[in-house]
């Protein structure tokens, strides 16, 4: 029986050193003795410089059980959107627009990235692998990535059942009255494969006991402050992180001289950090004396990240501590406080930041865009979660204080 492989996919802001963390994972996987692939599917490649070796778009064993790939977004377009294109190109030169430029617009934004992303279902389904490792997109992109397959579950339940009838009973009349192409057989199946495909995405990415997110970071507010809000995001679509990493922190030995004002101001955000992300681990890397490049400094930062290469592969951390729920003209959030009354609890909400406080303790939220318009009405414990209630900001009373 085959084992379902893990799948631990990084992210975070460019240039924290996400590329750096997800080859360090991936090193101490291999080295555990799993067999562990390492995936870029940032169009900015940077694996094969963090490794310190020539990638291309297939699998490379780099040493021994472990393979490394920079997915080549326009080779698996070409594999998945063929069909489409070639329909799509015809359908703009008829129009008038010369060919090339009828070709570049033929690829949705943001669909280069999405053909690479299911390189990660192509290495799930071939049972080559113990540990898959994916080195995302910096996180707006990554973000955008990971709601395409609530985007394809809605076209294949909703859309998909009617349309091939539609243009199937048009046909006639649209060839006898309309100078268009319809699409044929070859661009519908070749449409239904890819969103089905993005439905299994779905399932791999959900699935809480393979799969997770880890956000990395370095210790600077607007970093955090990104990385806050990109959590929150992945817990509005269901996806679990498991862990966090602080990168380039200074060292102890810089707590005088030039360093030591930055020092100080790292670890008082770190304080933040575990704050807000509580109880999801957080695991720390210093800022090194070495560019992190090659296999010496990469086992360096594996070490420090993880205390042996088995505990690099494992869920580190199980549950999605905070769900949103956004509905017509009401939202609720859930989020987990064991061991709290609801005396114990005060919120405040300022702009798309939740204040949750605890005692002396405060936690801050980041809310998604679309939750503008709402205020906290409302919060009650329920099994060791809190409940928020929120309204739309006509209708809602003041917020909690």
């Amino acid at each position: 029986m085959r084992v379902t492989p893990r799948t631990i996919l990084y992210t975070g802001k460019g240039g924290v050193g996400k590329t750096s963390v997800a080859t360090a994972t991936a090193l101490a996987c291999a080295r555990s003795g799993l067999r562990t692939i390492v995936m870029s599917t940032d169009p900015a490649h940077s694996l094969a410089d963090s490794l310190d070796v020539p990638l291309d778009a297939k699998p490379l064993e780099v040493e021994p059980n472990l393979f490394a790939q920079q997915v080549q977004a326009n080779e698996e377009m070409e594999r998945h959107w063929s069909a489409v294109q070639s329909w799509l190109t015809e359908l703009l030169s008829d129009r008038g627009l010369e060919r090339i430029t009828a070709e570049e617009l033929t690829v949705p934004p943001g669909f280069d990235e999405l053909f690479a992303l299911l390189q990660i279902k192509d290495h799930h389904d071939s049972g080559l692998y113990d540990v898959i490792i994916v080195d995302c997109a910096p996180t707006g992109e990554t973000l955008r990535l990971l709601s395409f397959p609530d985007v394809a579950q809605w076209w294949i339940e909703k859309v998909f059942p009617w349309e091939r009838r539609l243009i199937s009973a048009a046909r006639p009349v649209a060839k006898a009255f309309l100078d268009i192409p319809l699409p044929d057989k070859a661009v519908y199946n070749e449409v239904e494969r890819l969103v089905g495909s993005l439905v299994a995405m779905n399932d791999i990415l959900r699935d809480h006991k393979n799969t997770s997110l880890r956000l990395v970071m370095t210790p600077d507010k607007m970093v955090i402050s990104e990385a806050m809000r990109t959590f929150t995001y992945l817990s509005l679509y269901g996806y679990l992180t498991d862990a966090v990493v602080v990168n380039r922190l200074f060292p102890e030995e810089t707590a005088e001289g030039y360093f030591a004002s930055w020092r100080e101001a790292q670890q008082e955000n770190l304080v933040s950090v575990r704050d807000s992300f509580s109880p999801v681990p957080v695991r720390t890397a210093p800022y090194f004396d070495e560019e992190v490049i090659g296999e010496a400094m990469l086992t360096r930062l594996g070490d420090v990240l993880f205390e042996d290469g088995a505990e690099a592969s494992e869920v580190l951390f199980d549950t999605i501590i905070q769900e949103i729920v956004i509905e017509d003209d009401s939202a609720h959030m859930l989020l987990s406080l064991p061991f709290v009354e609801k005396g114990d609890i005060g919120l405040n909400k300022i702009g798309l930041e939740v204040v949750v406080r605890v005692g002396d303790q405060k936690r801050t939220i980041m809310l998604p865009n679309s939750m503008t318009g709402f205020k906290p009405n409302g919060a009650r414990v329920e099994d060791g979660r809190l409940r928020i209630e929120f309204e739309r900001t006509e209708r809602a009373a003041e917020a909690i204080s």
